[in-house]
């Protein structure tokens, strides 16, 4: 296998931006999907290969694995700000089937902001993606996060809704960036897969999208397991949400 960082100048982002690729070996048989990565809130698109030993994980499968950047937008289209939506789900899959030998469909797996964005990433083209992973995602985001004012029980919220709001405006059911109504509309639905640790501030988050997807009939996975918002926990869970990736790819 070998790893390729690519520095290129994205149409979508009016900037120059970068991704990390992992290639399979030439004696791993394709066709060759590909796994989109993503990053939590306060990485960037090189900590998935810092922090974790992603690529020994994937050093026998036949796939491809991307980790581009998404900086702080949540892998949406900001109202005001980047377009990071457009430069992930549409821009980035046209350049690397450009650069690569890419056949068949794409998944996507994430952590913290990069579970929600896989998720959005696949609903927003359900015919290219076949599944998404969330590890530890902040899923109510885009549905009841953010709101127009802070918990006042929460003085640490204010900082982020000032952030979020010019990202996502309030919040609302429905809304554009709404995870639930979008997995409501997706045809074909993606194979969805999500999970968290029983001591991450993510955890009832998470259980509130599982909870409300169970109440609207959408097809899904969760689970709960031991562990926090860090990167044993995600180190520890990546290899299960590639084995998911790929046994809804083949």
């Amino acid at each position: 296998m070998s790893l390729h960082e690519i520095r290129y100048f994205s149409q979508a982002l009016q900037k120059s931006t970068g991704t990390l690729v992992i290639l399979p070996d030439k004696s791993i048989p394709g066709p060759y999907h590909c796994m989109l990565l993503l990053h939590g809130l306060s990485d960037d698109y090189s900590a998935w290969m810092r922090r974790t030993s992603i690529e020994r994980y994937v050093a026998d499968k036949p796939i491809i694995v991307v980790m581009p950047d998404g900086g702080r937008g949540f892998y949406v289209d900001a109202l005001q700000g980047f377009q990071y939506l457009q430069a992930l789900a549409y821009e980035l899959p046209e350049l690397l089937h450009h650069w690569f030998k890419v056949e068949g469909k794409w998944c996507t797996a994430g952590l913290s902001m990069g579970g929600y964005g896989a998720f959005r990433l696949a609903l927003e083209r359900p015919g290219l993606f076949a599944s998404a992973v969330s590890l530890s995602g902040a899923m109510i985001i885009g549905r009841h996060y953010p709101t127009e004012k802070p918990d006042s029980d929460n003085p640490r919220e204010e900082p982020f809704i000032r952030e979020f709001l010019p990202i996502m405006g309030i919040a609302k059911p429905g809304g554009r960036d709404d995870l639930l109504a979008l997995a409501q509309r997706a045809n074909p639905l993606p194979a969805l897969r999500f999970h968290c640790g029983t001591e991450d501030f993510l955890i009832e988050s998470n259980r509130t999208m599982h909870r409300e997807m169970t109440e609207f009939g959408i097809k899904h996975e969760y689970q709960e397991f031991s562990g926090d918002h860090n990167w044993e926990y995600w180190d520890e869970h990546i290899r299960d949400a590639i084995e998911f990736n790929l046994r809804h790819l083949s």
